[in-house]
Parts: C-alpha cells; structure tokens; sequence
C-alpha cells in the first residue's frame, strides 16, 4: 500500500478538474489528480465536444437540402451516419491530446488512473495508494439522469453517454425530455434523415425565457420534429428495434430508439462523503459562495456541486478555487456574469436575468430593450434573419440579456463581460463592430435603448436649435 502526501488532490478528470491541476502545479503546488475512467470528462468524450460535432454535420445535410434560397440548386443530403459519427470520434480524438494524462503529467502532475473514495475527513483511497491531502477539490461532474420509469429496465435505451457510438442511424429516434440536451439532438438526427420525436412532461425548453423558446420550438417543429409538450410518461415497453412509450393520458408513441435525455444527476456515488464529513443535497454537494463543503478543507466544483452545468462554469470555478486554496486570498463564485447557450438553430442564449426574472426583481424601474435580426444587414445577406435580442435595463445599466438568432451564443459573450464589470449601456453603444456583422446586433441594442431619450426628447431638439443659432 502506498501513502502520499500532497497540497492539493483534485478527484475527477474533467474540465473543471484539469483547470485546477495545471493552474496549481504550475504554480507551485503538489497536485495529486484522480480520475478513474477517462480523461477529460463528460465535456470531451460524451458532451459538448462529440454534440457540436454532430450538430455541424446535421448542419451541412441542411444546408443542401436549403440551399435554393441562395441560387444553388436544393440536393437531397446523402447521408452516412456511420461517416458522420466517425467524424465525431475524430473530434474528439483530435482534442484527447490537450486533456492527456502525458500533457498534465507534463505540468507535474501526478496522475493516477483511480476513482477515488475517502476513508477519513483527511485521506482518500485511490486503487492500492493513500492520499492525504492539504485540500482536496472534487470534480466529479454529473452522470445521465435516468428516472425508474416501470419497462425502462429492461429495454434498450440511450443517453448522452452511449448514443455517440452507434453507427446505425435511427429510423425514429423518440426523445424523453425537451431541454437542451433533447432539442439539439431531436434537431440533428431529423436534419440526418431520421424521424424524431421529443415527448416533454412539460414545457420544452422550460428554463428560458418563454418568448425565445417560442422561437426555437417553432424552427423544429418546421423542420420536422414532433414536439408532445405536457406529456408525462408512464411507461415504456417493446423491444430493441420496435420501442414504446404511453404517457398517463393514454398515448402510445413507438419509434426504433430511445433517447433519454432528462436531466443530470451529480456523480458522488464512489466518494464515501458520508466518511469525509461532506453534506449533500438531491443536487449535489452543498457549498458556500466560496465552493467550500461542509469540511472546510474539501472543495467542490463544477456538476458535482449542483448550480448551473456547464463546463464554463467548471472554469471559471477552478480561477476561484486556485485563488482561495493556493494563496489563501478571499474569493466568491458568482453567477450574475454566467451565460448559457443552446446550439439549436436558431441558437438560444441567456446571460444575467431573464425578463420576467427582471420585472419580479425590478418592478417599474426595469426597461426592455428589443433589436430585431432581420434589421441587421449580414443576417439579410446569409437568410439568417430569424430572431432577435432583448436586453434588460436598470437606470442605464443592463441586468440580463437574452438573444435568439445566428451566433446567439457568440453574441451573449458581450453581455457577459457587461454584467461582470458592471457596464452601462453607453459603453456597450460606444462600441464600434466592423460593418457588416452580426455582432452590430449588440450595438444597435443598445442605440434602441437610447433612441427615444435622443430623438423623441423635446428638450434635446429645443437645446439643438439654441445651439444652432449660436454656432458661427
């Protein structure tokens, strides 16, 4: 049995994970890194890498089956899903690299290839090595939430973490759960030739802004995705190749394959918290604004800790950790500055408050700006003039922003960095943004947020005209 001793011990080789180990190894730290099945995470391997890559293959089908509008004669995509998920597979293969155990041992990490397990508030066990360290961080990330929905057991279903191996492409791909993991997959595989159906117990896309989900819904339900909102199932049945799903009103949906695609839970199964005197909840470990556990000297970060799950928050978490158990300085995650994006087409984003979030904050003081993408010149000439921004104002200073169109998630990056440094929207106007581009969206928001005060003010057009008769 081995016994080591480090500064830092970080369980989980994910995005957040990784960001921790270099930063503090290359600052000077003993890091001892963990990860028991693969390096990079949910993230590299089942997540948003192999996702993107499926969606830009979905979105190249597409683009020839709609290319008339451009004078380029519609094609009917040939499609071979095998090729495109081959495609997938060397995405990831391509970025393996720079997640690599060599690539952090390379750092000076010590990597060892084990989950992790505490035996005590202070040692965690790793295979046949002890570790006993100064402050741990765990990253553990998230796994697919799977629900106990009476057949599912014994039915052949996917999730996140399987469907990017098949190679045979569903004839009807039925999708349980309409948030973004669902709609970006039922958008893909109906733009790869297949059938789709999504069936959600609620509102698809239930956590945005209703307005801009309206838009999303609309674009795939053209495109031929049938979306059964308010559904709740009851039970699945049938077999591989011939799959059903009744919901409690009595309807049957049947399909070739089955996604599951309703939720994440925090992986925390293996870790003993119990042992280390770390308190969960049903989202994950309980921390404080410093991501701090019950055990002060046991951090948590990233899907594991509940809160918003996306691998940016995992770094920007790491920052925060390295801040606060390296140099032992004061530092908060916050999540006012955090966006978030669905990469349907069009693309959904959100940063800061959405509307209605505003007006139960703001009251009478919140004013609501709008600018429309098919006013913005680059979207006319690239036919991508579905969707528009809105930007949520309090005395002259945005508190949220929320986009729909080409680029959203691009674009969402601007209100980002406006609400972590607490801009003012006369600076967002005072931006210049090469013409012609979709990033003017940004800009002309803001003058929209200024029109009325400049052109509609009977004192601005009575101060010009005195002005005017004084000006030689």
């Amino acid at each position: 049995m081995q016994q080591l001793k480090c500064d830092v011990l970080v369980i989980g080789a994910g995005s957040g994970g990784l960001s921790v180990a270099a930063g503090a190894s290359q600052m000077g730290a003993d890091v001892v890194l963990l990860e028991g099945h693969k390096m990079g995470g949910d993230c590299l391997n089942y997540g948003c890498v192999p996702s993107k890559a499926l969606i830009a293959s979905a979105k190249v089908a597409y683009t020839q089956a709609q290319a008339s509008g451009f004078g380029v004669a519609d094609q009917v995509p040939q499609v071979d899903y095998a090729a495109v998920m081959a495609h997938v597979a060397e995405t990831i293969a391509s970025i393996e690299p720079m997640d690599s155990q060599e690539r952090f041992e390379g750092f000076g990490v010590r990597v060892i290839r084990e989950f992790g397990t505490f035996i005590s508030p202070k040692q965690v066990q790793a295979g046949d090595t002890t570790i006993t360290a100064r402050r741990v961080v765990i990253a553990t990330g998230s796994a697919p939430l799977v629900p106990p929905i009476p057949g599912l057991a014994s039915l052949p279903y996917l999730t996140n973490e399987t469907l990017f191996a098949q190679r045979q492409k569903p004839y009807h791909l039925l999708i349980i759960g309409g948030g973004p993991i669902g709609m970006e997959m039922a958008q893909a595989h109906v733009r790869l030739g297949c059938k789709v159906t999504v069936i959600e117990g609620q509102r698809a896309l239930g956590k945005d802004d209703p307005e801009l989900a309206q838009v999303v819904l609309d674009s795939l339900r053209d495109e031929g995705v049938d979306i059964v909102e308010g559904a709740m199932v009851s039970r699945v049945g049938g077999t591989a190749g011939a799959v059903e799903v009744v919901t409690k009103d009595g309807s049957v949906f049947k399909g070739s394959h089955l996604l599951m695609a309703v939720g994440r839970k925090p992986a925390t199964e293996r870790l003993n918290l119990e042992v280390a005197g770390v308190e969960t909840g049903q989202s994950g470990i309980v921390v404080d604004d410093q991501l701090r556990s019950s055990n002060k000297k046991i951090y948590a970060i990233g899907d594991v800790a509940g809160g918003m799950q996306f691998t940016h928050v995992a770094g920007y978490q790491a920052g925060v950790i390295i801040r606060s158990a390296l140099f032992g300085l004061p530092s908060k995650a916050k999540t006012r500055q955090i966006p978030w994006a669905t990469y349907t087409d069009p693309e959904l984003a959100q940063v800061g408050l959405t509307e209605r979030q505003a007006r139960d904050v703001h009251g009478v003081k919140l004013e609501v700006v709008r600018f429309d993408y098919h006013h913005n010149d680059r979207a006319l000439a690239e036919c991508k003039t579905k969707g528009f921004i809105k930007v949520m104002v309090v005395k002259g200073r945005p508190v949220g922003a929320s986009i729909v169109g080409h680029q959203a998630g691009e674009l969402i990056s601007t209100w980002s960095l406006a609400l972590a440094n607490d801009l003012k929207m006369s600076q967002i106007a005072a931006m210049v943004s090469p013409y012609p581009t979709i990033g003017e969206i940004n800009k002309r928001v803001a003058g929209a947020y200024f029109s009325p005060r400049l052109f509609d003010s009977q004192f601005v057009k009575r101060a010009v005209r005195s002005v005017q008769r004084w000006i030689p």
